[in-house]
């Protein structure tokens, strides 16, 4: 194992070391982390070295009540905090989120949220997670097809493996098309929206409004004998 390698699988927190052993220690893993490592050094990369396994760093394999897919991190200066959706603190609420908000006021008639940081959640059981962890500043998309994806894949293998329930929220075509190939719906549930990006116009909050996907995932937990889910923030 390079030590490239060997420094990148140092940050992977302990839960999921052992749940991660075989790809941790493969020669995919070795060419990703001299990828990363050569993207460092030679311009910025987001997020920040020690945010980069942030969606795993709250909750175990078997801690997992809800998943949330994304892309990849923000490209902007001083936003990815390894959160899929969320940004740092005081950063401004990007528009895909400021959107998944007005769902979530709909849905259980909380308060929008003044802040982008998704934290709570992710300490609550949620897992946000990016497809891809690491994006070269200004440009998205820059480090797709490099590693990330098989890694990512098989967090969401070890997450299925569990007795569940588990809840996937599959936001866009990418979400879903994951979540068809790899959750077994015998044992855990996949509630299917449009991405909330602006792009798709108000077709995510029409879709979130009919649905409710946050009362929804708790119901579906509380059904299979799990706790629900706290989705307050600030």
């Amino acid at each position: 194992m390079s030590q490239a390698a060997q420094a990148l699988r140092a940050l992977v927190p302990p839960a999921w070391q052992g749940a991660l052993a075989a790809e941790l220690q493969g020669p995919a893993f070795d060419a990703l982390a001299e990828f990363v490592r050569a993207e460092r050094a030679g311009g910025q990369v987001f997020p920040p070295e020690p945010q980069l396994f942030a969606a795993l760093a709250h909750a175990g394999p078997d801690d997992v009540k809800a998943v949330l897919v994304g892309q990849d991190p923000y490209p902007t200066p001083g936003n990815a905090n390894g959160l899929a959706f969320s940004v740092a603190p005081g950063m401004k609420i990007p528009a895909s989120l400021r959107n998944m908000y007005r769902a979530l006021a709909h849905d259980l008639g909380h308060p929008l949220p003044t802040s982008g940081d998704l934290t709570p959640w992710a300490a609550r059981g949620v897992l946000l997670l990016n497809t891809v962890l690491t994006v070269r500043a200004g440009e998205p998309n820059s480090h797709r097809k490099r590693g990330w994806e098989t890694l990512t894949t098989a967090i969401l293998r070890e997450v299925v493996k569990g007795t569940g329930p588990v809840v996937f929220l599959a936001l866009g075509k990418q979400a879903q098309a994951m979540a068809d190939e790899h959750v077994d719906l015998a044992r855990h549930h996949v509630l299917s929206l449009p991405h909330p990006s602006p792009l798709n116009g108000n077709a995510f909050v029409v879709a979130a409004q009919a649905t409710r996907p946050f009362s929804r995932t708790n119901e579906l937990l509380h059904a299979g004998g799990r706790s629900a889910i706290d989705w307050s923030l600030d």
